[in-house]
């Protein structure tokens, strides 16, 4: 069996008084987020979303403030010093490699694989439902393959921190069901700490365990799911879903976003 199928621990993500600022747009983030938890990142547009997982990720770089992740600061590390994978809403694949390829760039960016590196390949592969599709072209499998393929190259790259950007908007009710599925699987196996952006509240309550709430580049509210679909939960969040808050509580999912 190869190090894919390994539990891992997940790490603790903190922004502390993180400035961030972009022409006349200032945006403020202080939050902590606990080793191994599902937290949903939500908000209108513009509140931010995107800039808090791109800040973690090293893609933007704050004003002033520290990221922290497991304990240490990497305010000023590159992406790729980042004990972290991030999964985009166009997957983030390269048109000319095939599948495994593609994969095996979480391993070595200039592919050079071992054979171990390509068991593992492979194992990841198999454990996304893609056997037998390695030597296809992204364009040769449908969006919620190219989906998997990106989940794939997170297994092999095995960070304990997972970063998700809206990766199954674009995606249908159903395959999204699916997507959410093995999200929640890969997180039971692996215990990684993920964060994911989404504007979908009910997929927010079927994975998170937390929410962090954004309104005008501010941590508006955060705290336990439960909490923030309950008959009390925080009035900015009660505001942006609207209607949806009401759906859920009585039937225990939501079928639209208002």
């Amino acid at each position: 069996m190869t190090d894919i199928a390994d539990r891992r621990a997940g790490a603790a993500v903190a922004l502390d008084q993180v400035i961030f600022s972009y022409g006349e747009a200032s945006m403020v983030f202080d939050l902590a987020v606990e080793a191994g938890s599902i937290t949903a990142i939500m908000g209108p547009s513009g509140s931010g979303k995107t800039t808090l997982l791109n800040l973690v990720a090293g893609f933007e770089t704050p004003k002033s403030g520290r990221i922290l992740i497991d304990g240490k600061d990497v305010t000023d590390a590159p992406p790729a010093d980042r004990p972290l994978s991030m999964v985009f809403q166009e997957n983030n694949l390269f048109a000319h490699l095939d599948v495994a390829a593609n994969v095996g760039l979480g391993r070595s960016p200039a592919l050079r694989l071992t054979a171990g590196d390509r068991a593992a390949i492979f194992e990841a592969l198999a454990r996304t439902g893609l056997a037998g599709k390695e030597h296809r072209l992204p364009r040769e499998v449908s969006g919620g393959e190219r989906q998997r393929v990106a989940l794939a190259r997170v297994l092999v790259r095995d960070r304990p921190v997972l970063l998700l950007d809206e990766p199954f908007a674009s995606l249908g009710p159903a395959l999204r069901e699916d997507m959410l599925g093995l999200v929640a699987d890969l997180h039971a196996e692996r215990g990684m700490t993920v964060l994911f952006v989404t504007h979908q509240p009910e997929d927010a309550r079927r994975l998170a365990r937390m929410i962090v709430f954004l309104e005008d580049g501010r941590v508006a509210a955060s705290g336990g799911t439960a909490k923030f679909f309950g008959r009390h939960g925080p009035e900015a969040f009660r505001r942006y879903i609207g209607s949806v808050a009401g759906s859920l509580q009585s039937r225990g999912f939501a079928r639209k976003q208002t």
